[in-house]
């Protein structure tokens, strides 16, 4: 049985001072989630002053959700699409030439739920070179997919995706990519 008065997160370090968080926050509000375009390179610039490392020539959506830039790396010729969760309370790595769709859900967290504690576990994510995380997919903390990659659309992926595979459904089953 869970018992949130016991709930504690003393080991957790959220990568930046509050002050950074809550501007973070402030910002975030405003070029981030407004549902109308703005621009990308806004956006890229914006994120590099919070302590992400952007690489060229990347596509940032409207309504893309960052809980801590400063554990995000993001490669050349990336487009993220709308309404994608980066939950980034550990480090995100996003290759080179990465389509991430509409919906995606890169969650770094979660709970461990067999201790009555709740307590938080992170781990990171990171996505191969030329890869493909379509429309609504969820890819769980820990994942590493290799380059060449495809995450179908809606798929649960909870762990690792070598080189060259697709991973679709839920849970996530393995094929090749092409």
């Amino acid at each position: 049985m869970i018992d949130f008065s016991r709930f504690r997160n003393p080991e957790f370090h959220r990568g930046a001072p509050r002050w950074k968080e809550v501007l973070w926050w402030i910002v975030r509000s405003l070029l981030f989630a407004p549902w109308f375009p703005l621009p990308s390179s806004m956006k890229v610039a914006v994120l590099r002053v919070f302590g992400a490392k952007v690489g060229r020539k990347v596509v940032i959506r409207s309504r893309v959700n960052i809980t801590f830039p400063w554990r995000l790396e993001i490669g050349d010729h990336v487009w993220i699409g709308d309404d994608v969760f980066i939950l980034s309370l550990d480090r995100v790595k996003i290759g080179s030439h990465v389509c991430i769709s509409q919906g995606a859900f890169f969650c770094t967290g979660s709970h461990d739920h067999r201790k009555d504690t709740f307590d938080l576990i992170t781990a990171p994510i990171s996505i191969g070179d030329r890869s493909w995380v379509a429309a609504r997919a969820f890819i769980g903390p820990g994942v590493t997919a290799g380059p060449d990659v495809v995450i179908g659309a809606g798929a649960v992926v909870v762990r690792d995706v070598p080189e060259g595979m697709a991973a679709y459904g839920s849970p996530a089953r393995l094929r090749p990519a092409r």
